[in-house]
C-alpha cells in the first residue's frame, strides 16, 4: 500500500519538527548507547540521531558570533564527500566545516549571518555509518537568528525537457519577488541577486522546499554540473518558471518516505522542464593551430561566425577549403590542397570577419594569421626508424644484401570490413583528409544469394555528408540475407595531401527482416498544422528511428532491434524538424518533448523478432495542457513501472539464490525487504508490506493532515 501524509498550507514549528523526522534527521532526544551485536544479518540501518546543541530549530542565534552545533548519533559516523553534498540556505560566502567528534559531529559556522533569517544546513548524504557505510538521507539542521522559524514548504518535480525524464540532484533557488527586478523583457535574476532559500532535487527529481515564507517567490532550478553552486549558461541545465508562487496559497501535498532508495518524496506542486541555455559570447578569432602540414584549425568565441574573406601569402584561394567542425561553426579546418613539398612550415596569412568590439557591437575586421607547424615523431615511428637503422648497419657490417623497406601506405579509411546492412543502415566511409579525387565508376559491388549464386553486380550509390565533408555512406537496395562483395581498386581515392588507397575489399550481408521487429505509428490530430517528430529510442532513451515533419497518417519504423523501447514526440512548433530548446534570459520555454505511454500507462514497450506492433498516438491528449494531476499522474506511473521492475530482479535473484542452496533462506524475497520499510522507531508505517511499501509514511502516525 501507499501510505501518505498530507501537508497544507501552513505548518507550525512543532509541525516542521515531526517533518523533519520523517526526513531523516531522527530521535532529537538523548537515547542510551547499545553494543553493536557480532554476527548476525549486515547492518543495512542508517545512525540515528541522539543529541543535538544547541536543539534543531533554536531561535535568536547570534549573527556576528554563532554557537558551534554539536551532533551526537547511537554509532560512530563517518563523513563523505562533503564538498559535494553539503550546503546552505540561504548560501553562506563560506560552507561551515565539519569534524567528527566522539560518536558525533561538530559544525563550525565561519560566516557573518543575516539578521532575521532562517538557516538550514543541508547535510545530503555525507554523514554515513563507519562500519558499513549506510548514509542518514536528507538530513538538516535548522536554526533562526531572528524569533521564529520560517516554516511553510513547497514541492516540486525537474524534468529533463527533451528526454521528458528527470534531472536528479539539481539545485531550486527562491527568490522573493519584492526584493529582485521584475523581468519584462530579459530576465537576469539568476545572474544579478542571491536566492533567499535553496532546496534540492533527489535522483527523482522530487524536490521538498522547506522553511519559506508566505510571500510571492520567483523560481529557479539548475543542475549544478560543476558543483560550484553557480548556473553556468550551455554548461548547466536550466530551468524556470512564468508565475511567481506563495507557498501560503498553495494547494496541500502528499509526502512520503522513499522505503527502497531512502529518501523523501512527494506529489509536485510546481514542475520545471529544464533545458540548457545559450549563453553570450563574444564574437573574436580566440585561436588558431596548425595541427598537421595540410591542416589548420581556427577557434572562434561564438557560433556562426561571419568570415568575409582569408588570404595567405603563399597559397591561392581557392587551394583553401574551408570546412567547419561544429553545428554552430565555432570551429572551423582549413584544408590546404596543395604538394606536400610546395608547403611551407609557417603559413602567413589574414582573416576578416566581424568581430565584436569594446561595446559589444559588431564591426568588420581584420586579424593576422601565422600557422606553423613543425614534424614531431612520435613513438612508434622513433621506434621504427631505430628498427630499419639497426638492420641496415647489420647488413652493412655482414656484406648482406638490404633494400630500404617500402613505408606504410599513409592514406586512411575508416569503413566497417563486415557487418549486416538494411535499408535503414547502410556502410559509412569517413576519410582522414577531404578527397580531391573520387572515382566511384572504378568501384564494383557483386552480390551472391541462393536464388543467385553466381556473383551478379548490383547499383549503388555514394551520399556526402551534409555536416562532414570527409564522410560518405555507400547506399544499396539491400536484399535479404545476401552476400556482397566491395572491391575499391588501388587509386580509386585521392585527398589533399595527395594519398592514394591500396586495393580495399570488404564483405557484407543484408540483414534478416526477420530479425527484427516492425513499429506501425497511426498519428491522430485535430491540428492539421502542426508538425511532429517522432523518435524511437532503447530504454536508456538513445533514438534509434526518427521521422520529421510528420502530421496526422500513419508511419512505418522498419527493422527495429529487439528489445525495450519507447516512442518520444517532440512538438515541432516552428517545424524546422528539430527540437529547439528554451531560452531563460528572454523567457521562452522550450519545444515540448513527451513519452507516449499506452492504455495501461507504461512507457516502455517490449519488441520482439518478426512482430508487428501498433502504437495509436493522439496528440491532442498527449500534448494536453499540463496540469499538476497529470504530471503526478505521471510519475505515479514510472514508480509504478520501476517498482514491477525491481520486484521482477528481486524474484529472480531470489529463485537463482534458492537454486544454488535450497535449504537457505535468500532473504530477498518480498517479506525479507520488510526492514527497509519506513522510518523505523517513529511509529507509523515501518514495514514494507510487500511492494508498495516502497512509499510507506513511516515517521508519522498514520495519514495525518497538517495544517487545515
Amino acid at each position: 500500500m501507499r501510505t501518505r501524509t498530507n501537508i497544507a498550507k501552513r505548518i507550525t514549528t512543532t509541525l516542521s519538527a515531526a517533518i523533519v523526522l520523517l526526513f531523516g534527521a531522527a530521535l532529537l532526544t538523548k537515547c542510551a548507547s547499545t553494543m553493536t551485536p557480532t554476527g548476525g544479518p549486515k547492518d543495512t540501518l542508517p545512525p540515528v540521531i541522539v543529541y543535538m546543541n544547541p536543539d534543531n530549530f533554536t531561535t535568536n542565534i547570534d549573527t556576528l558570533h554563532p554557537p558551534k552545533i554539536y551532533v551526537e548519533f547511537n554509532e560512530y559516523v563517518q563523513i563523505k564527500d562533503q564538498q559535494k553534498e553539503l550546503y546552505t540556505s540561504p548560501a553562506m560566502k563560506k560552507k561551515p566545516s565539519v569534524v567528527r567528534r566522539g560518536r558525533g559531529i561538530v559544525v563550525t559556522i565561519k560566516d557573518t549571518l543575516r539578521p532575521n533569517t532562517t538557516y538550514a544546513i543541508n547535510f545530503g548524504s555525507s554523514i554515513q555509518d563507519n562500519n558499513e557505510s549506510n548514509p542518514l538521507h536528507a538530513m538538516r539542521y535548522v536554526f533562526s537568528t531572528g524569533n521564529e522559524i520560517d516554516s511553510l514548504y513547497m514541492s516540486g518535480y525537474t524534468a529533463d525537457s527533451f528526454k521528458a525524464d528527470s534531472v536528479s540532484k539539481s539545485f531550486i533557488y527562491f527568490f522573493i519577488a519584492d526584493s529582485v527586478e521584475q523581468p519584462s523583457e530579459w530576465d537576469s535574476t539568476m545572474f544579478k541577486y542571491k536566492p533567499h532559500v535553496i532546496a534540492r532535487a533527489e535522483k527523482n527529481g522530487i524536490f521538498i522546499a522547506q522553511n519559506l515564507k508566505p510571500v510571492d517567490y520567483r523560481i529557479y532550478a539548475f543542475e549544478d554540473t560543476n558543483n560550484n553552486m553557480e548556473y553556468e549558461p550551455s554548461v548547466d541545465q536550466i530551468g524556470f518558471l512564468d508565475s511567481t508562487y506563495n507557498p501560503a496559497t498553495m494547494p496541500g501535498f502528499s509526502i512520503w518516505f522513499d522505503s527502497l532508495r531512502h529518501y523523501p518524496s512527494a506529489d509536485p506542486q510546481l514542475y520545471f522542464r529544464m533545458f540548457k541555455d545559450r549563453k553570450f559570447a563574444r564574437h573574436n578569432l580566440s585561436g588558431q593551430e596548425r595541427v598537421n602540414r595540410h591542416k589548420a584549425i581556427l577557434y572562434f568565441g561564438a557560433p556562426n561566425p561571419e568570415v568575409k574573406e582569408i588570404l595567405f601569402d603563399s597559397i591561392p584561394s581557392e587551394r583553401v577549403i574551408y570546412d567547419p567542425q561544429t553545428v554552430g561553426k565555432d570551429t572551423v579546418a582549413l584544408w590546404f590542397d596543395i604538394a606536400p613539398e610546395e608547403l611551407p612550415d609557417t603559413i602567413k596569412g589574414t582573416i576578416t570577419y566581424m568581430k565584436h568590439d569594446s561595446i559589444n557591437n559588431l564591426v568588420e575586421s581584420t586579424d593576422k594569421l601565422r600557422l606553423a607547424w613543425v614534424k614531431v615523431e612520435t613513438k612508434e615511428e622513433r621506434e621504427e626508424r631505430e628498427r630499419i637503422d639497426k638492420e641496415r648497419e647489420k647488413a652493412a657490417k655482414t656484406g648482406a644484401d638490404w633494400e630500404e623497406p617500402v613505408p606504410p601506405n599513409p592514406f586512411k579509411l575508416s569503413i566497417p570490413s563486415s557487418g549486416e546492412f538494411h535499408k535503414d543502415k547502410h556502410v559509412d566511409l569517413t576519410f582522414d583528409f577531404p578527397l580531391t579525387k573520387f572515382d566511384s565508376a572504378a568501384i564494383t559491388l557483386k552480390m551472391t544469394s541462393e536464388q543467385m549464386p553466381e556473383p551478379q553486380d548490383v547499383e549503388f550509390h555514394f551520399i556526402q555528408d551534409t555536416l562532414n565533408r570527409r564522410k560518405y555512406q555507400l547506399r544499396v537496395d539491400w536484399q535479404p540475407s545476401a552476400k556482397y562483395e566491395l572491391l575499391i581498386p588501388a587509386g580509386t581515392f585521392m585527398n589533399v595531401a595527395q594519398e592514394q588507397n591500396d586495393t580495399l575489399k570488404y564483405s557484407y550481408t543484408g540483414a534478416n527482416p526477420e530479425k527484427f521487429a516492425i513499429v506501425n505509428i497511426n498519428v491522430t490530430t485535430s491540428k492539421p498544422e502542426a508538425r511532429y517528430i517522432l523518435q524511437l529510442t532503447n530504454a536508456q532513451g538513445k533514438t534509434q528511428k526518427e521521422i520529421r515533419n510528420a502530421t496526422a497518417g500513419k508511419y512505418k519504423m522498419e527493422f527495429v532491434t529487439p528489445g525495450d523501447v519507447m516512442l518520444r514526440v517532440v512538438e515541432d512548433l516552428n517545424a524546422n524538424g528539430k527540437w529547439d530548446t528554451g531560452d531563460m534570459v528572454i523567457m521562452r520555454q522550450p519545444e515540448r518533448s513527451e513519452i507516449y505511454k499506452n492504455e495501461e500507462g507504461l512507457e516502455t514497450i517490449a519488441t520482439k523478432e518478426n512482430w508487428e506492433f501498433d502504437i495509436n498516438v493522439d496528440m491532442d491528449k498527449l500534448f494536453a495542457p499540463i496540469t499538476m494531476e497529470s504530471v503526478i499522474q505521471m510519475l505515479n506511473d514510472r514508480e509504478d513501472e520501476r517498482l514491477k521492475k525491481v520486484a521482477e530482479e528481486m524474484e529472480k535473484k531470489r529463485k537463482e539464490n534458492a537454486n544454488k542452496n535450497t535449504n537457505q533462506n535468500s532473504g530477498m524475497g518480498f517479506g525479507g525487504m520488510g526492514g527497509m520499510g519506513g522510518m523505523g522507531g517513529f511509529g507509523g508505517n515501518t514495514g514494507m508490506g510487500g511492494m508498495g511499501g516502497g512509499r510507506s509514511t513511516g515517521g508519522l502516525n498514520g495519514n495525518q493532515t497538517f495544517g487545515r
